[in-house]
């Protein structure tokens, strides 16, 4: 036989594989239907075990892995199905998100929360996402979160993750303990210089001072220069520490803007270990909104402590196209082993898929829905 034969074998087979699938799912409705009446829960996980178990027999030793894939996904489509149809109405996160909708642009002046001090990044990034902010310096992050929360500003704004660094591991527990959205997101390009009192050569520092991520970040640079670091609570507070010190022998991590602020020069602009390096900031408010253009959705879920649960979460957006851009995982404070997920998904808030989706997971024991944004550069 030749190859062309073989194809034409493959999609006779396609043709009746589709057909019983079709048929497969048609029993599933009548299942759905009768579950509905009978007031019966969707998943039944023995059954489905059972199901994986005989099936996989079927198919003999060398297949059974691949039939296990096979037929989760298949009874994942079938539970999805089911949850359709015994869905009843607009859910009521599909209502708060329709109230939250402004039907307008994101603000240009507000008045805004930011850690750290004038010249900070996230002054920075506060900068670029409002034309005119009104910016309320906080020295820790979750000032920034009790600030929005308790009404004194209306916005924060907070780093999330670094392209080089990772995740700002803080930001996502203090997001976790506080009740506040995301509105906007934004990459902002990070740019960290050496900086030192004028007079001070590269060769007289003995000691450098900075925000932990923003070391992480310079690590190479450290581990060539065998100069002793601080961590700062900011850069910009380290920047200014250095000007204010008097100390011909210490310098600062932290943005060139940072220099001309605090009177400071620049003694190398090649500290970090890689150009291509970004920092996400999130926006987040007490209440939720959700402005034109948003096309980014994040929320919070816990999957049950079972095999295969974070895969029945993320195959509920794979079976619709939907990307997840960002999985992160937290521990769940005083349950050994057990995680809650932060996902992060590219979406439309008004696409039927998005809102089945997520009408579906605000029936799980664990659901937070963080917001609906979109992430600017």
């Amino acid at each position: 036989m030749e190859l062309k034969d073989y194809r034409e074998q493959l999609d006779r087979i396609d043709d009746q594989l589709a057909a019983l699938f079709k048929q497969r799912m048609e029993t599933v409705k009548q299942v759905a239907d009768y579950k509905k009446e009978h007031n019966t829960p969707v998943l039944n996980a023995g059954r489905e075990r059972d199901i994986l178990y005989r099936v996989t027999g079927l198919c003999g030793e060398e297949l059974q892995e691949y039939t296990k894939i096979l037929y989760s996904t298949l009874l994942e489509l079938s539970r999805d199905y089911q949850e359709n149809r015994l869905s009843t109405g607009e859910s009521k996160l599909c209502q708060d998100i329709l109230a939250a909708e402004s039907g307008g642009q994101f603000p240009s002046r507000a008045v805004v929360a930011c850690q750290g001090i004038e010249g900070a990044y996230s002054q920075l990034a506060c900068c670029k996402m409002f034309a005119l902010p009104q910016i309320l310096y906080c020295s820790r992050f979750d000032g920034v979160f009790r600030a929005v929360e308790t009404g004194m500003c209306r916005y924060g704004i907070l780093p999330i993750e670094n392209s080089s660094a990772g995740s700002v591991t803080e930001v996502y527990d203090l997001m976790e303990k506080y009740n506040c959205k995301i509105v906007r997101s934004l990459k902002l390009k990070i740019e960290h210089c050496l900086l030192a009192r004028p007079g001070v050569k590269l060769g007289d520092v003995k000691e450098v001072v900075a925000h932990e991520q923003s070391l992480n970040q310079c690590g190479e640079f450290q581990k060539n220069s065998g100069v002793k670091v601080t961590i700062f609570s900011n850069n910009a507070a380290a920047a200014k520490y250095v000007a204010e010190s008097g100390r011909t022998d210490l310098a600062a991590i932290a943005s060139a803007g940072c220099a001309e602020l605090y009177g400071l020069e620049i003694l190398s602009r090649k500290v970090a270990n890689t150009d291509h390096n970004y920092t996400r900031f999130i926006c987040i408010s007490k209440a939720l909104e959700i402005y034109d253009g948003a096309s980014r959705i994040t929320f919070v879920a816990s999957a049950s402590h079972r095999p295969g649960s974070l895969y029945s979460l993320i195959a509920k957006f794979a079976t619709r196209g939907l990307n997840i851009c960002k999985l992160e995982s937290r521990p769940i404070p005083g349950k050994d082993f057990e995680f809650r997920f932060y996902f992060d998904v590219e979406a439309s808030i008004h696409s039927e898929d998005t809102q089945a989706v997520l009408s579906q997971l605000e029936k799980e024991d664990f659901f937070t829905f963080l917001g609906a944004y979109s992430e600017v550069f």
